[in-house]
């Protein structure tokens, strides 16, 4: 079977009804709502937006497929011959109910250009309000078992990429436990297309395992105001990196995408407190944790 951009941006919806269907159940209350949209420049997306669940406060799962003319912004910054562009992808980013569940980020995409260039991309991270060595320790390995099954190098090449993507150079701290990130992957890494996007499925499939198991152990430990003023504090760092830092960001609003498509990885509420210092032990393990280079496995 050819894998080319059809039979990708199929999977890629495929992928998108799973994951919403595997988060309705796990949080056992709230529902997706779906806005379907066009972009001017050509094609478009579905938005899904759960809210107000018993253990999702606000996620968005986003499939969008979209083409047209490269931007000049686009083709300075990736270095890329003027070209007209294909990308679909699948982003999520769920925002918990309680401090005790992280926060999680999962994006899988496949670009192309009609002068015949290619590459898939993706990445997915996890980012506790109180880092826990235990939970940590299951994503990462879950992680490099994916990896593994495809390349033994995969593993600490792309956990090494996410930590210096996922870095909020300004607060000089990790956004969280890291995870995996990869981009421009094509023929030139030495793997076939198909062999390519085996690996990303596989990524995308990985998310809901995860994050539901992840979801119903621990939506239920007790927490108190201090705990829900740090998440506040945490969510605040979520922002930064994403307004300020995110690649997927600009280009969203860099080739005219939806504008509340791109920004669904916002929180519902955030605080920024001034000049903050960390009140506790468990606040001050956590902030000892956002460093790159640590062997959660």
């Amino acid at each position: 079977m050819e894998i080319n951009k059809e039979y990708i941006t199929t999977f890629f919806k495929g992928l998108q009804d799973e994951i919403c269907t595997a988060l309705e159940e796990a949080d056992t209350l709230a529902k997706f709502q779906e806005e379907v949209w066009e972009r001017d420049g050509g094609g478009g997306g579905r938005s899904r937006i759960i809210a107000e669940g018993k253990i999702i406060e606000k996620g968005g799962v986003g499939f969008s497929a979209v083409h047209g003319e490269t931007p000049e912004k686009i083709l300075n910054a990736l270095k890329l011959d003027k070209s007209d562009f294909f990308a679909t992808g699948v982003s999520i980013v769920i925002h918990p109910r309680s401090p005790m569940v992280p926060i999680i980020h999962m994006n899988v995409r496949y670009f192309e250009m009609s002068n015949g260039t290619w590459w898939f991309g993706g990445g997915i991270d996890l980012t506790p309000h109180y880092v826990d060595e235990t939970d940590a320790k299951y994503f990462h390995t879950t992680l490099k078992h994916v990896c593994d099954q495809h390349d033994d190098s995969y593993y600490a090449k792309f956990k090494a990429w996410a930590d210096d993507y996922f870095f909020i150079k300004h607060r000089n701290e990790t956004r969280g436990v890291g995870g995996i990130f990869f981009d421009r992957l094509n023929e030139s890494s030495g793997k076939t297309k198909e062999e390519l996007f085996n690996f990303v499925k596989d990524v995308g499939r990985s998310f809901a395992p995860i994050y539901t198991s992840l979801m119903k152990k621990n939506h239920e430990l007790s927490y108190n105001d201090t705990d829900v003023n740090w998440q506040m504090l945490r969510r605040s760092r979520y922002v930064e990196f994403n307004l300020v830092l995110d690649a997927g960001t600009k280009f969203g609003l860099d080739t005219n995408g939806r504008t509340e498509s791109i920004l669904m990885s916002m929180p519902p509420m955030a605080k920024w407190v001034y000049n903050y210092q960390p009140q506790n032990e468990r606040e001050i393990k956590t902030l000892s944790y956002l460093k790159k280079n640590i062997n959660w496995i």
